[in-house]
């Protein structure tokens, strides 16, 4: 039987892609293999929003240009936002670099992989994006699962460069969705995470639930779903300060299955780079948003991103992101340091103007002011109980013990013994939390989720 192995890079919505083709793949009569040199398809699916992502792809492909030379008939696929209209054409230097792939495929047009399968009825593409097999839903082995539920970006930022790979925005049907999510947890999910690339941007494209309202939004499609049986979960994945309506907001808050997390990125604190990377709001904008979720949410977990060194960032613009920092209080802060992407406004118009050595200075600032904040929210946790949702298992390193691994509804990573088989992925149980570090917590199941066994360990009074 033929095999098929994807290689994945990048943020949670090429993870669904992957997944989904996956289960296509699996349909057409192919197995997954965990080890390249025995595919006789492989798909690499790549990120191209930051360098390092797409310097790893590349490397990934040199990597398999023997392969390719010692079995012709290996097919090898490039697919995710490093391929561009020009790639997918064959007019980017990167397809003669690399001219042992048999296709490169921009993001979703899952129909050029499977065509490379030579087999003589395929599905036709759905729409424009290449969607086949609407109904044909990633196959989970996972409690938890990531649903795209918009595609595309119409923001334009000016560095980049996802609108011009994935296009302008396009939502799903939401009886579409339902009806996946529904699958997911009939095969055992337990928690969604709804997905796009500004997520609340979500249903303009869609007819009104409302007919109060003009067309769908994200707090109708999470009543839609809220009810369906087993799914105990559901978070948004990543939001974008003007897309957060009020209606959107408080609808999710009446909604209980709906967790206190976002994603909300500012990506500068300064109004001057925020209006050089065309980002569409203010710094008081953003703050007044943060402050909408707090006051809906008050136990709410935020997390965030930056970019430092950005074209024309100067000292002072850098410390107005480091005091918003300060004063947010960002339960966790993804910062990167610019890099151009090709193709973008920002490549194309604005130098690069900030030194490499000053990007990483600025880098470095933000990532000890963070460990430090995260630490002091993490310590608030100390001696409680927390709800977790368990999501791996493995031995652990005592005899007849366990090592699992769960996420509070605040997506804290919490890390406990407990007896082997004791429990099964999905469970929902009660942890209490004995040591905290800035990044996760640790704990022991509580003398009501131990079901009759006795407390694990002894508790630990100081932080790790």
């Amino acid at each position: 039987m033929s095999q098929y192995h994807i290689w994945t890079v990048g943020c949670q919505v090429n993870t669904a892609d992957s997944a989904k083709l996956a289960a296509g793949l699996r349909r057409l009569g192919m197995e997954p293999t965990d080890q390249a040199r025995d595919a006789d398809l492989i798909v690499l699916n790549t990120c191209a929003v930051r360098q390092h992502a797409e310097d790893k792809a590349q490397a990934k492909l040199g990597s398999l240009k023997h392969l390719k030379r010692s079995n012709p008939d290996l097919k090898i696929a490039v697919m995710g936002c490093m391929v561009g209209p020009h790639t997918a054409r064959g007019d980017d230097p990167i397809t003669r670099r690399f001219d042992f792939v048999d296709t490169w495929a921009q993001p979703q047009r899952f129909d050029q992989v499977v065509g490379l399968l030579n087999l003589p009825e395929l599905p036709e593409p759905e729409d424009d994006g290449g969607e086949f097999w609407p109904e044909i839903f990633p196959d989970e082995t996972s409690p938890t699962a990531y649903v795209p539920v918009i595609e595309g970006c119409d923001k334009f930022c000016t560095y980049c460069i996802v609108p011009l790979r994935r296009g302008r925005e396009r939502s799903r049907p939401i009886d579409e969705i339902a009806r996946e999510i529904e699958a997911h947890t009939q095969r055992g999910v337990r928690e969604v995470t709804l997905l796009g690339q500004t997520v609340e941007a979500y249903g303009k494209d869609q007819p009104p639930v409302d007919p109060e309202t003009a067309h769908a939004d994200l707090s109708d499609l999470m009543r839609t779903i809220h009810d369906l049986p087993n799914l105990r979960r559901i978070r948004q994945l990543t939001s974008y300060p003007p897309d957060m309506t009020d209606r959107i907001l408080e609808g999710m808050a009446e909604l209980p299955k709906v967790c206190e997390a976002f994603s909300l990125p500012v990506q500068a604190g300064s109004d001057d780079v925020l209006t050089n990377m065309r980002r569409g709001y203010s710094v008081a904008q953003f703050r007044d948003r943060v402050e909408k979720v707090r006051s809906l949410w008050p136990d709410v977990s935020i997390s965030t991103d930056v970019i430092v060194g950005f074209p024309g960032e100067s000292d002072s613009d850098f410390q107005e992101t480091y005091d918003l920092l300060e004063e947010m209080r960002f339960d966790k802060v993804h910062v990167a340091a610019y890099s151009p992407r090709t193709g973008t406004y920002a490549q194309r118009n604005q130098p690069d103007d900030v030194p490499h050595e000053l990007k990483m200075e600025r880098l470095h600032r933000v990532e000890e002011l963070q460990r430090e904040i995260s630490f002091q929210i993490n310590n608030r946790y100390l001696l409680s109980d927390v709800e977790v949702l368990l999501e791996s298992s493995k031995p652990s390193d005592e005899d007849g013990m366990a090592r699992l691994t769960g996420r509070t509804r605040t997506m804290k990573l919490v890390h406990f013994d407990a007896p082997a088989d004791a429990y099964a992925p999905g469970e929902l149980l009660t942890v209490t939390v004995t040591r905290v570090g800035a990044w996760s917590l640790q704990g022991q199941p509580s003398l009501g989720s131990l079901q009759g066994q006795p407390p694990l360990g002894s508790l630990q009074g100081q932080p790790a």
